[in-house]
Formats: structure tokens, C-alpha cells, sequence
């Protein structure tokens, strides 16, 4: 130590700033020097008296350290030996600790960093003190013990310090050779009392040892189970060639060990693994060919196919999401905005589980392929499961596996053919589960569809928990009637209305046509259809709430023109309105026309059927009889029921009504529904059977242009429908002009097509009286009173119905 100069108060070093590393007084040490900085105060030190000022960075991410980013208190030292690392530009340094030293004053050059320091004396002394000696005893105890458990350090490192009876030093020499955190080091480099650092050092050990301690504990297990297993192997070795000597050789013990191995790379949980090598073991016990083998074997394939820990990464982009469901499907926002809902809400809170959507709609909307898109937008594996004519509780949840073919249910089975922990999983009409004497599916399906509860669902044949909380589920249905309520509870229904004629223009436009094109071959150039013609294949060759038909057609079209390409009879062809005949033949439909005058008994209902919407004629007739009621056209009870319900209002209002009193004793009421072989039923009928019957009995006939829906109370009140926005188009697409609804249906019409509300006048009652005026004409009336009321006037009932009609084209 005397070539080294010996500081001054407020002296000037070029300063190395360190990432985790203290240097001590009086110890050699050697580090890597990579940074421009720091290697140029290390050539500036050399250029110097090899003195240089060592301290530690507070955060060690500091690429380039300000004042605030060091300790106050470093290390001078003496740069014994540099060497230049080959094909770097950093140095591996040697330096030796002189004292401690606290920054005064910090200069940040351009070159590197500078420090005026003043340097620390320690006082470091022997200390012949009984306490001294002691805390100096500990900890060179400590310090035995920590390198017996460390189990890397020299035995001449305790040699070194064994006689030393400086506190200081001995200190220092133990916190430069061990492993220790950097902040722990510098809080010994900065206590100065040498006592006080002992005592400090030997708490910092006896944690170290503690530490310690567990890691070798742990070691030691690990070694053992390790030693267990090459034990295990090496006696499974010597059995094989055992059994090779012996002529008993059998192929199927590396079947088993293929088996241990796979379930092992699933790394499951601890109750699946066990069970599974439990299984495994049972396997290996039964003899080759037995029944109960091909049962197990079968069984551990099913399982290890599944994809257990195996899950797509879900795409959460919003705008690329949009694009892709706008891409595929023209109209569906519902379902398109609760998707995206959906999709922002997993980026705000990634925790999110999956969903269950019920998308309920008329056949041909586009419910199974909107599914589909969904899946490509949120980049989830698809898989579909067809529960239509579904009778067996079996199905859903599997077979124990002791039975004869057995196997898992659809949704396992959906899940391994999906290949993924997270797929979009489609459950196809819902709606038509069945249950008999061998349970209900629809309460199978209970568990699955809870997120409370479906991240365990067992299913009966593999017997093990499997996790569907991450499973999207969406079902289809066209009614959701006949879904049990325990089940419907537990999705979120989103409706799909029929197409309106406009929707259905766009979406043959944007898909039908460019899909059948391409199918048959044919350029775009080659066959071409105007708006009319396609709207007159919508009016004339179609009649449905979805497109599927529309799409057949178009196929049709597309193959003849095919046919007359192929044939060499044209080149391409253009289709316009009125040309449609010669390639489809004559129109499988004829549009509703209203009838030439209006006709007294004679009333325009609307219905909703799972078609979409359709205008239904009830038909009234008083004949001379007992009084009797008579209802045909295959009812239904409920509507039955309405029908008894209109005439005993009727009854009630015979007096204003102009109709006479005892009508119920002389006349014969016969109301019906033609198209007798469809069956019909519900109650929204009932307003339309009690106008039929009054212009019956008063021979006032009723507006042609007139349609209404809605259901009838005894008191003449007018109850809320369903399936409003399917009846209105069907009213249009009939030439009706007035449409009278009740009133508490008035917030559906903002569900309704724009091209609908325009073309309509809408008309909201809440009783049967407010509406006569409207629907009946009393400018034509053909009286069928007794003689004592000839003379009498029919009154007029006033009214105060709701015209919607301006308020809707606004």
C-alpha cells in the first residue's frame, strides 16, 4: 500500500459508477468495464496516478447516471492492472481499495464523470474489549458456517481473517467475498463505526444462512425424488432384459411408458395426473387382448387428446374485428355491436370470461354463419354442435365409460375437435331438445352454460374436471318457447328479425350472387342481374324470413346461364325485370292484392310464424240458429279462447254496438281462418276477430286496406304483442296502408325497417272502441238488425286512437 498516494481532503477523481457492485477498503477486485464513460475515466485515471472513485448506482437500469442516481458514499481506489477485452471496446479492470470516501461535489463532463471526494477515516482499530471480541468470535462463526453451506468458497478466505482483531477489516474482507444484495453492501460500506458494521454484518448472515438452509433442504428432496426415479428406470431396464432373456418380452410396456410420458408433458394438475397414472397403472395389469384393456387404452387416448392447457391467443381489435363481421354479414348490429361490447370490455379487464349468446331468429337469417365470423374475428377455434331431435341426457354429457362404446359427450368431443381450451362453441337450435325416460339435455346443458360453475364440468365418461370458463358459447334457436326457463336464464337472447325486401337486395348484392358466381365458374362479366329483376325473384320466387331460398334460386339462375355459356347459345347474359320467367319458369308466388272493395266480416290479421310474418284473413258469418259459436280452421286453444272473448265484449256492448240484444240466443256466429291444414294459435287475433264479428252483426264492412294485431280482454282492452316488426313487413308486402297495433307496443316501432315505417300508417289503441271508426267503412252498411231497431242509427263510437304514421316519416 505505500505506492499509493495518499488523498487529500476535497481531492478530484474521474468517477466509476457501478451496477451492483461495492468495492471495500483494503480488497482487491476485478470487474468488466463496458460502458464509453466509464471507460474513458479508467484511461483517464491510468493517464493520471491510477487513482479513481468507485461507487454504486441506486438504480442499476441507469445507462447514464445523474448525481441523484448514485450513493453518496464510494470507495477511492488504485487501478492495479487493465486489459482490453479482444472484439469489444470494454476493458476487464483490477483495483484495489484505498478508503472511503463521500462525494462533495459532482461534475458531469463530456468525456465521464468527476467527483470531488473527501475521503473517511474509519478508525478501524483493535479493539481489546471483551464485546469486541465477541462480536468478532460470531461472526467469523457465521461466516464458517455460511461457506460450509455455500460450499464454494476457498477454505484460505476464513484463513485469512481467522487471527485479525480488527473489527473493520474483517468486516470488509466477508461482505467483498460473499453473495449478498448490492443495497445490503452498501449499507455496510457506509456505516463507519467498525462494531456497529460486525454487528450488521452478522444479521445480514444469519439470514443468508437461513436461506440457505431451505435452498439445501430443497436440494436434497429433489436429489432424492431424482435419485427415485433413476432407481425406478434402472430396475424397469433390468426387468425388460430379464423378460428378453426369458422369451417374455412384451411391446406393450413401452405403450405405457409413452402414456406416463405424455401425461407428464401436460403438465396437469396434481388430481388429473394422478388419476390418469393411476389409470395407466390398471392398464399395465390386464392381460393383453382383455376386454377391459381396449376400454382403458381408449379411455387414456380420449383424455391425453384433449387440449388441456392448449388455448389460441384471442384477438381483442376492435376496428379488425368490425371489418371482419361487416365483411361477412350485411345488417345483424345487435349481434355485431354486442360483440364488439364484448371485445372492449376484454381489453379493459383481461380477466373476463367467456359469454353465452342465444341468437333467436326465423330460419335463413344468417344465425349459424354470423357464429362463424365471430370466431374468425376473435380468433378462437370453431366448433359446432347440431342439438336438433337431441332426446338422451347422455349425449351432452357422455357414457360412463364401463358401458359398451362408450364416449364423451358432444361438448368434450366439440372441445377435441376444436383443438383449442378456448373455442367458440356453437350449440345449433337449442331450441329443439327433447327429453324422455333417458333424461333431459336441456338440463345437461345447465352446468355448461354457468361461468359460476363450468370451469369444473365433468363429463361422464372421462370423469375429470375440465375448465370451459374460457369457452364462448353461442346458440341459435328460432323460438325460445320451447327453451326450459332455467336454461334460457342463462344466455343473453339477442333477436334476429326477418330480412325486408331492401336487406335482402343488399345482401344478394354484396353475397349471394358474388358466392354462386364464383361457384359456378362464371366471371362477373358473364352474368349480371338489375336491382328489379333481383327484387322480382325476391317478390315472385321467395317467400321467407331469411335467404336461403334466395340463394338457391341464384344458384339456379347461375346454372342455366352455365348451361347456355357451355352450350355456346350466348356469352354472357343480363337479366332485368320481367326476363326471369324464361330461366325459372313461371313465379312460384303471387303478391297480395287487396281485395276490389271492402266486404263486411272480412278482416286482415297479422301473424308471426317461425317464417316471419304473414297476413291471415278471419272470416265472420251470422246465420239464422241457437246461438252457437263455431271456430274452424285448425286453432289452437288459446285462440279459441280469444275468439269467446271477443263476442261475450260484443255481448257486453250490444246496446252501443246497435246490435241486438238476444243476438247470442238467435244467431249462429261461425268465425274462420282459411288455410285450415296450417295449424294457428296464440292470442293476438283477438282484436281481429272482434272487428270480424261486429261487421257481422252490424253489416258494416270493414276496410280493405286495413290490418291489425293485438289481444282483446273481456272489457275491450288492447294487450300487448310480440313479432311486431315480421308483421308489419308482411303487411307491406301485402298492400295494406293502415296498421293498427296496441298502444303499449308504440316503443317497438322503433325496431321496425326504416322503408316499413315510412310506407305505413301506424295506429295505437289501447281498446277495441277507439278503432271502430277506423276499421270499419259506415259509409256501406247492410243491415242485419231486428225490425224494432230499423228505424234506429247505428252510433258512432268515438274515438281516440294514435295515429303514429307522421310522427314515423319525420
Amino acid at each position: 500500500m505505500n505506492d499509493i498516494a495518499h488523498p487529500v481532503q476535497g481531492a478530484a477523481y474521474p468517477l466509476l459508477p457501478m451496477r451492483g457492485l461495492s468495492v471495500f477498503p483494503e480488497m482487491l477486485i476485478n470487474f468488466d468495464v463496458i460502458r464509453p464513460k466509464s471507460v474513458a475515466a479508467l484511461n483517464s485515471a491510468l493517464e493520471a496516478d491510477r487513482m479513481i472513485f468507485i461507487v454504486a448506482q441506486r438504480d442499476i437500469s441507469k445507462e447514464i447516471p445523474a448525481e441523484r442516481d448514485l450513493y453518496a458514499i464510494g470507495t477511492i481506489c488504485r487501478i492495479k492492472q487493465l486489459l482490453r477485452i479482444p472484439g469489444t471496446e470494454g476493458v476487464r479492470v483490477l483495483v484495489e481499495g484505498y478508503k472511503r470516501a463521500r462525494i462533495n461535489r459532482f461534475e458531469e463532463r463530456e468525456a465521464f464523470h468527476f467527483a470531488e471526494v473527501s475521503a473517511i477515516e474509519d478508525g478501524d482499530a483493535r479493539y481489546p474489549s471483551a464485546k469486541a471480541e465477541a462480536l468478532l468470535r460470531q461472526c467469523l462463526a457465521l461466516f464458517g458456517e455460511y461457506a460450509h453451506l455455500f460450499g464454494a468458497l476457498p477454505p484460505e478466505l476464513l484463513a485469512k481473517i481467522a487471527n485479525s482483531d480488527k473489527p473493520g477489516y474483517v468486516a470488509d474482507f466477508i461482505a467483498q467475498n460473499i453473495y449478498m444484495k448490492p443495497e445490503k453492501k452498501q449499507a455496510l460500506l457506509e456505516e463507519l463505526n467498525p462494531l456497529h458494521r460486525v454487528q450488521l454484518l452478522s444479521r445480514f448472515l444469519t439470514r443468508e444462512i437461513a436461506v440457505l438452509s431451505i435452498e439445501q433442504d430443497l436440494n436434497e428432496r429433489t436429489h432424492e425424488q431424482m435419485s427415485q426415479s433413476q432407481k425406478d428406470f434402472f430396475l424397469r431396464e433390468q426387468m425388460k432384459l430379464i423378460q428378453a432373456e426369458l422369451g417374455e418380452f412384451d411391446e406393450t410396456y413401452e405403450d405405457f411408458q409413452a402414456y406416463r410420458k405424455k401425461i407428464y408433458a401436460l403438465k396437469l394438475a396434481d388430481e388429473l395426473a394422478e388419476k390418469l397414472l393411476k389409470e395407466v397403472s390398471r392398464l399395465a395389469k390386464q392381460p393383453a387382448g382383455s376386454s377391459e384393456s381396449a376400454v382403458l387404452r381408449n379411455y387414456l387416448d380420449t383424455c391425453l387428446e384433449l387440449p388441456w392447457n392448449k388455448k389460441t391467443r384471442e384477438s381483442i381489435d376492435i376496428a379488425k374485428a368490425r371489418k371482419v363481421l361487416d365483411d361477412d354479414h350485411f345488417g345483424l348490429e345487435k349481434v355485431k355491436d354486442r360483440i364488439i361490447e364484448y371485445l372492449a370490455v376484454k381489453q379493459l379487464s383481461p380477466g373476463l370470461k367467456g359469454t353465452v349468446l342465444c341468437l333467436v331468429g326465423p330460419p335463413g337469417t344468417g344465425k349459424t354463419s354470423v357464429a362463424m365470423s365471430i370466431a374468425r374475428a376473435t380468433n378462437r377455434r370453431f366448433a359446432r354442435i347440431s342439438l336438433g331431435g337431441v332426446h338422451d341426457e347422455a349425449e351432452i354429457r357422455g357414457h360412463r365409460k364401463t358401458y359398451v362404446g362408450a364416449m364423451p359427450g358432444r361438448i368434450i368431443a366439440g372441445i377435441e375437435q376444436a383443438g383449442s381450451a378456448n373455442p367458440l362453441m356453437l350449440l345449433d337450435e337449442v331450441d329443439k331438445l327433447a327429453g324422455d325416460y333417458r333424461g333431459d339435455p336441456a338440463a345437461a346443458l345447465l352446468e355448461a352454460l354457468d361461468f359460476e360453475q363450468n370451469h369444473g364440468f365433468r363429463d361422464h365418461y372421462i370423469e375429470l374436471p375440465f375448465d370451459l370458463s374460457d369457452t364462448m358459447f353461442i346458440t341459435t334457436a328460432n323460438t325460445t318457447e320451447t327453451i326450459p326457463r332455467a336454461l334460457l336464464d342463462r344466455m343473453e337472447v339477442i333477436t334476429l328479425s326477418s330480412y325486408t325486401d331492401e336487406e335482402k337486395l343488399e345482401i344478394a348484392k354484396r353475397h349471394l350472387i358474388p358466392k354462386q358466381r364464383k361457384k359456378h365458374g362464371l366471371a362477373a362479366n358473364r352474368l349480371k342481374l338489375s336491382d328489379d329483376a333481383i327484387r322480382e325473384l325476391i317478390a315472385r320466387y321467395t317467400k321467407e324470413s331469411g335467404v336461403r331460398n334466395l340463394e338457391r334460386e341464384i344458384a339456379a339462375i347461375c346454372r342455366k346461364t352455365a348451361k347456355r355459356i357451355a352450350g355456346g347459345q350466348a356469352k354472357s347474359l343480363s337479366l332485368r325485370a320481367g326476363m326471369l320467367e324464361g330461366l325459372l319458369g313461371p313465379a312460384k308466388f303471387k303478391p297480395d292484392l287487396l281485395s276490389p272493395s271492402d266486404e263486411i266480416g272480412l278482416v286482415r290479421g297479422l301473424a308471426w310464424t317461425s317464417a316471419g310474418g304473414a297476413v291471415l284473413d278471419v272470416e265472420a258469418s251470422v246465420l239464422d240458429g241457437a246461438g252457437s259459436l263455431e271456430l274452424t280452421g285448425n286453432l289452437g286453444d288459446v285462440m279459441k279462447e280469444s275468439a269467446r272473448a271477443a263476442v261475450s265484449y260484443i255481448r257486453s256492448r250490444a246496446d252501443v254496438l246497435g246490435i241486438q240484444r238476444d243476438f247470442y240466443k238467435t244467431k249462429d256466429i261461425h268465425i274462420h281462418f282459411p288455410e285450415g291444414a296450417v295449424p294457428k294459435d296464440g292470442p293476438s287475433a283477438g282484436i281481429t276477430i272482434c272487428i270480424a264479428v261486429t261487421s257481422a252483426l252490424t253489416g258494416i264492412p270493414v276496410r280493405r286496406d286495413v290490418a291489425m294485431t293485438g289481444e282483446i280482454s273481456l272489457r275491450g282492452r288492447v294487450m300487448p304483442i310480440g313479432g311486431l316488426r315480421e308483421k308489419t313487413m308482411a303487411a307491406l308486402r301485402s298492400g295494406i296502408k293502415t296498421v293498427i297495433i296496441p298502444a303499449e307496443n308504440e316503443t317497438d316501432l322503433e325496431e321496425i325497417d326504416q322503408t316499413v315505417r315510412r310506407a305505413l300508417n301506424f295506429v295505437t289503441t289501447d281498446h277495441v272502441d277507439k278503432i271502430l271508426d277506423i276499421a270499419l267503412n259506415r259509409s256501406i252498411s247492410f243491415s242485419v238488425r231486428s225490425a224494432a231497431q230499423e228505424d234506429e242509427a247505428l252510433p258512432f263510437i268515438d274515438t281516440d286512437a294514435t295515429v303514429c304514421s307522421a310522427a314515423l316519416r319525420q
